[in-house]
């Protein structure tokens, strides 16, 4: 049996601290991969408009793990298309690997919200939730109702708390500062720079 981490998001684009947060949550519970799946359409940035094409999205973290073992990209939330929920891609991977563990993936700011998506109660029943805390963010300084959960899921939540790695950058800064003809070299990884230049992507900010 397998203990698989699951590290989901519209990767536009898979950035270093993606891949940082993916190593230190396998490291501090010994997962034996950790799955990168590239979303179809967030069900938190429906409407966006710059997204990058899902080819593209994929072939940049594909770009991103070659030659690490860990990793491992999955492209079913993009085969499923819609709007990808997370329970309904845990429930897929279950039933492709039964016999095998699964651990979900997210930063704190996404922990704060973690009771608002969708069947979230379900979701920590199938599978548990590692959360790496971002810097600037403690989880002793949470709000009490930033988690609203009964005691008992709050308290598991909470133990599977781990501190990330010191790399503070955001997808959106990425494309802001190609958009603005400033260099992202150190912020992801060396073939996605190159590969964002060759297709040009992310050259203009667009508003929703």
């Amino acid at each position: 049996m397998a203990c698989i981490g699951i590290l989901g998001g519209t990767f536009n684009p898979i950035h270093l601290g993606h891949l940082l947060i993916g190593r230190a949550a396998a490291e501090a519970f010994g997962l034996d991969r950790v799955l990168l799946l590239p979303c179809c359409v967030s069900p938190f940035k429906i409407g966006a408009a710059d997204l990058a094409p899902d080819a593209d999205r994929l072939e940049m973290v594909r770009l991103s793990i070659q030659g690490d073992p860990l990793f491992q990209v999955s492209t079913l939330d993009l085969d499923r298309g819609g709007v990808s929920y997370t329970i309904d891609t845990v429930r897929a991977l279950r039933a492709q690997y039964p016999n095998d563990r699964f651990a979900f993936i997210i930063g704190m700011d996404t922990l704060c919200g973690l009771s608002h998506w969708h069947q979230a109660d379900a979701l920590l029943k199938l599978c548990e939730v590692i959360t790496v805390e971002r810097p600037g963010m403690d989880v002793r300084e949470l709000p009490g109702e930033a988690l609203s959960f009964p005691q008992e899921v709050r308290d598991r939540l909470l133990a599977n708390v781990i501190r990330g790695p010191l790399f503070d950058v955001s997808a959106s800064e990425i494309r802001r500062r190609i958009a603005e003809g400033k260099t992202i070299r150190y912020l992801v990884w060396h073939e996605v720079e190159a590969y964002i230049r060759t297709r040009g992507l992310y050259r203009t900010v667009k508003e929703m």
